[in-house]
């Protein structure tokens, strides 16, 4: 029987810091053929990313530890443990004969070199060829990976190519020296699904083309039913159930692959709380995991809420909204060419309602939140919220209309101030807009609001650095509402979410949305996020409505091609 290309054997990792030992891998055992495609799915934390940087060395040594385990790669019939491989050798390994894409591409990717010539350098690193070869290849790559223009793509730097092309180059990179095995790190995270799609289409081509072994790793489990072969399934640090994707879809056999199974929106109707891990398992003292009993289908521990009727009465009005950037000017500074990010939008929001805005990145949904709100001066057009004329309101009105309109950005890291305590950036607001008269009175109003958004009063005096991803939404989510607002907008509020705190922060939104009564726009590039939250959904093209109607109307008789693709290119995740 032929050797595996890789097997990791008992490989247990720690991480040493301020003198505290946090376990990252406990005893994981893996191994992966050539010529499959082998997931490794799970929440953020579950050591997913760690395994993969064990296995090009790429974790620093300290704080990381290697406490057990071997990690042999076979190269030309040879197998070496890359554990005991001394640096020099590795480099060789690197890129040549293991490849990896990484989760971010801008962050991957060198802002002020050019896309060709980084490709170009990952070749030679590797080949002792000339100059002029190594572009050839590159530009052959480009065209592998289907990049527009290939030639054009040489020459133009990172910030100049969207999410999915800048991914399709790290694609090229990784692909340049045909290395034997390929670890993909999130490559689809955060992508429109019609990008996801032809992603995930092109890693599957590239391996069949090469027969490289390819390591998925995502928390997307519906991406996996559209690319892997086998899947395991980490939690922890631990594999806790290890399958063929057909067995794992059809028959999970652990609480927690049934839990991730069971909280994706596309499953559930709108108004069904989503079920959440916590419904599926508990975990005792000794962190051992207990199953709870009676849970076993993908609907138990779902109540669904009755459909509340939408009211008449239009709390925002859009009318012939223009948002154009001036994109070439004369040397004179006249300008003589635009983009059009938001090109004559009209459209109604009612009381009560959540209108979805949903589209591809670069459609416009973002601009049009952002213009609504002022944070973009729009060109032309008319805002009318509660007959309130936006465009031609008094600084000083649109300040204190500031206390009803609030948003909830994409990336609640960024929206945080790293320096400020969650209680001093949710009390922010109290005290800019003088809500409460005294600093105890805000302190018990924004722990009021952290218990609201299932978070505890210790979380009070943490900083953004020491929470995780969905708190960190959730805490915008609480400063969001600190002011009681009338009208929400979610931008993106749930793309870059584990599926199982997607869930939650859905039900989150639904449970205040019950309580407060406010009106929501809730942009997303995700349909079935958009078709389970929504009332309405909206669909923009390059600035443009393509077409609006009802969630379901939209969802399942979709009038126009566009909207078409954007539900074919969904993961159904069934197998």
């Amino acid at each position: 029987m032929a050797l595996p290309l890789l097997h990791i054997k008992n490989l247990s990792v720690d991480f040493y810091t301020d003198g505290a030992r946090t376990s990252a891998l406990r005893n994981i055992d893996i191994s992966i053929r050539r010529g499959e495609i082998f997931a490794i799915v799970g929440e953020s934390g579950s050591g997913k990313s760690v395994t993969s940087l064990s296995i090009l060395q790429l974790l620093p040594t300290p704080p990381a530890v290697y406490r057990s385990g071997e990690i042999l790669l076979t190269v030309a019939d040879k197998t070496i443990d890359i554990l005991k491989v001394p640096r020099e050798k590795l480099q060789s390994i690197r890129g040549n004969q293991v490849a990896m894409i990484f989760q971010e591409p801008m962050s991957s990717l060198n802002p002020v070199l050019t896309c060709g010539f980084q490709v170009m350098e990952a070749i030679r690193q590797h080949n002792t060829i000339a100059q002029a070869e190594a572009k050839t290849r590159t530009i052959a790559l480009f065209e592998k990976v289907r990049l527009p223009d290939p030639p054009a793509m040489f020459h133009r730097y990172p910030h100049q190519l969207s999410g999915g092309q800048k991914q399709r180059v790290m694609i090229a990179m990784a692909m340049s020296c045909e290395p034997s095995l390929l670890i993909c790190d999130e490559p689809t995270t955060a992508l429109d699904v019609t990008v996801q799609k032809n992603i995930l289409q092109l890693i599957r081509e590239l391996q069949v083309q090469n027969n490289m072994g390819v390591i998925f790793i995502t928390h997307d489990l519906s991406v996996v039913a559209e690319i892997a072969d086998r899947v395991a399934v980490m939690y922890k640090g631990r594999i806790v159930e290890q399958n063929s994707a057909k067995q794992i879809f059809n028959y999970p056999q652990h609480p927690y692959t049934k839990a991730l199974l069971a909280c994706r929106p596309l499953l559930h109707e709108k108004g069904e709380r989503l079920p959440v891990v916590s419904d599926f398992m508990e975990v005792d003292g000794r962190g051992e995991i207990i199953e709870k009993l009676g849970v076993t289908g993908l609907g138990i521990g779902v109540n669904a809420t009755q459909h509340t009727p939408i009211p008449t009465r239009t709390i925002l009005t859009v009318e012939n909204l223009k948002v154009y950037f001036p994109t070439k000017k004369t040397i004179l500074g006249k300008v003589t060419a635009y983009t059009k990010a938001v090109d004559n939008v009209s459209f109604d929001v009612y009381e009560g309602e959540t209108l979805g805005l949903v589209g591809e990145s670069g459609c416009g949904k973002s601009t049009l939140g952002r213009a609504i709100l002022r944070l973009i001066e729009p060109t032309s057009g008319s805002i009318h919220y509660k007959g309130l004329d936006l465009l031609h309101t008094a600084p000083k009105t649109l300040k204190s209309l500031r206390k009803d309109v609030q948003i909830i950005f994409q990336d609640p890291y960024s929206s945080l101030n790293p320096r400020m305590t969650i209680g001093d950036a949710i009390a922010e607001p109290l005290q800019v807009h003088r809500l409460c008269k005294t600093k105890k009175e805000r302190k018990d109003k924004v722990i009021a609001l952290l218990k609201k958004v299932n978070l505890t009063p210790e979380h009070y005096h943490r900083y953004p650095h020491e929470l995780s991803g969905g708190q960190r939404q959730r805490i915008v989510i609480a400063r969001a509402l600190a002011l009681q607002p009338s009208f929400i907008i979610c931008d993106e509020s749930v793309s870059a979410l584990d599926v199982s705190v997607q869930a939650q922060v859905l039900n989150l939104l639904n449970d205040l949305k019950k309580e407060f009564g406010f009106t929501a726009i809730f942009i997303s590039h995700d349909l079935s996020v958009v078709r389970y939250i929504s009332d309405r959904i909206m669909v923009m093209n390059k600035g443009r409505i393509e077409e609006m109607g009802s969630s379901e109307q939209v969802y399942n008789h979709p009038k126009t091609e566009y909207t078409r693709n954007l539900i074919t290119s969904i993961p159904k995740g069934i197998l």
